[in-house]
């Protein structure tokens, strides 16, 4: 009785190992998922609450007209319409 072979125990076993590599799949995957879900997560309140994240409030440098030179006005509100 040391070797117990046969189609129902060869069958348990199989579907043990199985079982073991499937939960073990899902572990992995949703860990990363959570994983990627934080990192945004905190990107996103850094960016929203950069005094939270120990940031300063200059999170979005550049991007005024003033300082990019971009989007200078060239004509007066009013003829903008009429041309």
């Amino acid at each position: 009785m040391a070797n117990i072979s046969g189609a129902f125990t060869d069958a348990a076993s199989a579907y043990g190992r199985f079982l073991e590599v499937f939960i073990d799949g899902h572990w992995w995957v949703v860990g990363d998922a959570l994983e990627n879900v934080g990192k945004t997560t905190k990107r996103l309140g850094a960016n929203a609450y950069p005094y939270l994240y120990g940031g300063s409030s200059s999170g979005l440098r550049g991007s005024s007209p003033q300082k990019s030179g971009y989007a200078q006005p060239t004509k007066e509100v009013g003829q903008r319409f009429n041309d």
